[in-house]
């Protein structure tokens, strides 16, 4: 009987020498670390970058005591007894930024702004909806308390204090955090360089005129696009066609230029991939077969300095690759402390999905709040790895785990938003 051999794909029921999708991710961040360097900016262009050191308080905040609210600064020996009113004195206004220097007395009251530093000898401040006034009289009944509507110096923040630990990424609130002890300038990590090209003599670029037998590049639109919202800076090589020296020279001057290589296309089996063999010599760079659809064949590893990431071609697989394996690996070399919040969550499936153990399957979906409150997960579509129109439409990944099988309608799925991801 004739027999011959045929090499595993990505449609085999058992791919042999595939490695799981944890395993891919495992070895890649074990293999890499934080890259090095920071630099001093202004704070207003601060949000959105690393913070490279601790910020510490050189002073307390608030920097003194003040009203929590418009009122009336009391001493709180003048609070009413029970089931008795008490009748002050108003002898005074003060507002925020103007101090009052003279001490209370018991007695007494000062008129007293929102955020207004607190007179001396004054303890309490009864809101001014509670008092009556009449003239320079006020009275108030015994429903307060002694130190009521005082925010205390150094209530929210103490000289010292170290407020923000270094490796978080600065968010909104932070930026204003950091404002109010008063800082202009913060160091933060620098920004990735990131080298981006294409491979492939089918490939064409947007703008150019249809040829038979190609298609529009839209990898490197989508991976610089996810790059630049991460703050990369991205250099975008451009299409390389499948020439080895044309290859080989844009592997070197990419290695050259950037902490980061990333390519689409050439990484799988095929007669005119000559990417293998320049990386080959030029790189220590590995080709994995994982066990995940979309995006089967995925090359890593470095060239000199550089680390490289070699994604399929399929613009679908490029995409999950890229947020399921590179996105890790570059939160840890962009030095973040904690990653980024990819929100996973277990919700009903309201269609069946096929779905085969010994490998991870990664679907785009659809997440909808239903009228309940509850949550539901569907398909956004045909699923091929070449169907983007599917992946833009979605607003969720469906991750399918390595060892489930077929999912029935109404079972729960894990689904990661792609809130935080895109």
């Amino acid at each position: 009987m004739n027999s011959f051999t045929t090499q595993s794909s990505c449609a085999d029921t058992n791919e042999l020498g595939s490695l799981s999708a944890q395993q891919a991710l495992n070895n890649m961040l074990q293999a890499i670390d934080e890259k090095a360097g920071d630099e001093l900016v202004p704070l207003t262009e601060a949000v959105d970058r690393i913070l490279a050191e601790p910020i510490r308080s050189t002073i307390d905040v608030p920097a003194h005591r003040n009203s929590a609210v418009d009122g009336y600064a009391i001493m709180q020996d003048d609070l009413a007894k029970a089931d008795q009113l008490s009748s002050l004195l108003v002898i005074g206004q003060v507002v925020a930024g103007h101090p009052e220097h003279s001490p209370l007395q018991l007695g007494q009251a000062i008129q007293i702004m929102t955020g207004a530093k607190m007179p001396n000898n004054a303890d309490t401040v009864i809101m001014q909806e509670h008092v009556k006034r009449d003239g320079q009289t006020i009275c108030f009944d015994a429903r307060h308390r002694a130190g009521q509507n005082v925010r205390q110096a150094g209530e929210d923040i103490q000289r010292g204090e170290v407020v923000l630990a270094a490796g978080i990424k600065l968010s909104p609130a932070q930026i204003g955090l950091i404002a109010s002890l008063g800082r202009a300038e913060i160091r933060v990590k620098a920004a990735l360089s990131v080298a981006l090209f294409s491979t492939g003599d089918e490939i064409l670029n947007i703008g150019e005129a249809p040829r038979e037998a190609c298609i529009y590049d839209s990898n490197r639109y989508s991976l610089s696009a996810a790059l630049r919202k991460l703050g990369c800076k991205v250099l975008d090589m451009g299409i390389i066609p499948d020439h080895p020296e044309q290859l080989r020279e844009a592997f070197q001057l990419a290695a050259a230029n950037a902490d980061i290589i990333f390519t689409s296309g050439g990484v799988s089996v095929g007669e005119a991939d000559y990417t293998k063999q320049i990386l080959a010599e030029t790189g220590q760079v590995d080709f994995w077969k994982v066990a995940i659809k979309p995006g089967r064949p995925i090359a890593f590893g470095h060239i000199d300095e550089a680390v490289f990431f070699g994604l399929p071609g399929n613009p679908v697989a490029v995409m999950v690759t890229f947020y399921q394996f590179a996105l890790p690996c570059l939160e840890k070399l962009m030095g973040l402390s904690q990653p980024l919040l990819h929100p996973s969550i277990e919700v009903k499936c309201s269609q069946p999905i096929a779905k085969r153990v010994g490998r991870t399957e990664i679907q785009r979906g659809i997440l909808s709040q239903q009228l309940d409150g509850s949550w539901q997960v569907k398909t956004a579509g045909k699923q091929g790895s070449g169907i983007l129109r599917s992946m833009s439409e979605a607003n969720a990944f469906i991750i399918l785990q390595h060892e489930r099988g077929p999912v029935k309608a109404d079972e729960y799925v894990t689904v990661q938003t792609f809130s935080g991801l895109f």
